[in-house]
């Protein structure tokens, strides 16, 4: 970074201070942003994603008997009582819309934080911008690897990463596989931005590393127009786990294809993202029936975590359809964050960004899987531990680790 950047950036960042203390001192409520795609082809997840956060605002600023962070008393105590309030952006799955509209929440919202942001290529973007102003991103969604490896110090992500979802992924096989299931080979099929670049390398490594065959790597262009010759060379691999990385509208173009071409893969493990969304499985009917997607929740949740049943109706009630992988690490994020900002005991972005990186939340104090909450020197939290949950019937079942499965694997999904 050049010198005058350096200064400009110190700069802003003391000018804002100023003008965070006194948004908080007259209306006693802490502005956060968030920034989705709410409108294009991915409109549905922003939708989806402001309502997982107006889930979590209802624990946060009302007093909940649920043991959640920041849930037990109204508004952030550690600042009076404060309400904690969102202010909305679309990025238009744009990075650089992204980083434009960080700028503008920064500089003209005086937010102290800012959530987001799905598309892994434009939490790259806004969360450089964050840095660069000194304000706290928590990355909610995004799963890029590369995301939590620039050096960044503002920078945290509460989920798991492709690298950690995909080493379950291979687990699961390897296990498959010693209880006497035939595995040789697997099938990528990723996009090309950054998600699909990155979860193709992570998988293509831990295919030779794990002995299975490559049958087919295959790159597509994002929202393509069409999807037949890729799925053609799909067909005549027949590899016997394909493994796709794509968004929804990519998503239901692939299962819609495969139907059109007589395809049936004998098993989907999916780098949830299209997999996972209502939109997708609403398009492509029954055709995704037996699917296995990685994930930080399922419905079934609740038998393992006390707060997630309740966190689910409450979503429900405000959504008309149960939590997914999304959705509760959207939630989660803000409950972080909120937690964070209640321990700081202020707005200024430097003291939430030392509470970030001093968090310690124990699993049961989360709707998710995971085995805690604490952050590493590069803003990952790794005991993020992700589970495989299973498609069917209208609705998904953790089938993986088979200690917490809830439900009888199908395997093959067709069988």
């Amino acid at each position: 970074m050049k010198r005058r950047q350096v200064l400009l950036g110190a700069s802003a960042t003391t000018v804002l201070q100023g003008a965070w203390t006194q948004a908080l001192a007259q209306g006693r409520e802490v502005v956060v942003g968030a920034i989705y795609p709410l409108t294009g082809s991915s409109a549905q997840v922003g939708i989806d994603a402001r309502q997982a956060f107006e889930t979590a605002l209802d624990i946060i600023n009302n007093a909940s008997p649920l043991d959640l962070p920041a849930a037990r008393n109204a508004g952030l105590a550690g600042l009076g009582g404060a309400r904690l309030r969102l202010v909305h952006a679309d990025h238009q799955a744009d990075p650089q819309k992204g980083r434009a509209e960080a700028e503008r929440l920064i500089t003209q919202d005086k937010v102290c934080a800012i959530v987001g942001c799905y598309h892994s290529s434009v939490s790259t973007t806004v969360s450089a911008t964050c840095e660069r102003y000194g304000v706290p991103f928590v990355c909610a969604d995004s799963s890029s690897p590369s995301l939590h490896r620039r050096n960044l110090k503002f920078f945290f992500r509460t989920a798991a990463h492709d690298e950690m979802f995909s080493e379950t992924m291979f687990d699961f096989l390897d296990a498959l596989k010693a209880r006497g299931q035939k595995i040789g080979s697997v099938g990528l099929f990723h996009e090309d931005t950054i998600f699909g670049a990155d979860s193709s390398g992570v998988q293509r490594r831990l295919a030779g590393e794990r002995g299975y065959r490559l049958a087919c790597d295959i790159k597509f262009r994002n929202n393509s127009p069409s999807l037949t010759a890729e799925v053609q060379q799909l067909k005549n691999a027949a590899p016997d786990v394909l493994m796709p990385s794509c968004y929804t509208t990519d998503a239901i173009l692939l299962t819609n294809t495969m139907a059109q071409l007589g395809y049936r893969p004998r098993n989907i493990v999916a780098q949830a993202a299209g997999f996972v969304e209502k939109p997708a499985l609403d398009a492509v009917g029954d055709k995704l029936a037996g699917m296995i997607s990685r994930a930080s929740f399922s419905e079934d949740m609740g038998q393992t975590r006390p707060s997630a049943q309740a966190v689910n109706a409450m979503f429900k009630a405000r959504a008309g359809r149960d939590m997914n992988d999304q959705t509760s690490r959207q939630f989660s994020a803000l409950m972080v964050l909120a937690d964070a900002i209640d321990r700081a005991g202020s707005t200024d972005p430097a003291r939430i960004r030392d509470a970030l990186a001093a968090t310690d939340i124990p699993g049961v104090r989360t709707i998710m899987p995971w085995a805690r909450v604490r952050f590493d020197a590069s803003g990952q939290n790794t005991f993020a531990s992700p589970v495989l949950i299973q498609w069917g019937k209208g609705r998904f079942a953790t089938v993986y680790p088979f200690e917490v499965a809830t439900a009888k694997l199908v395997w093959p999904m067709n069988a």
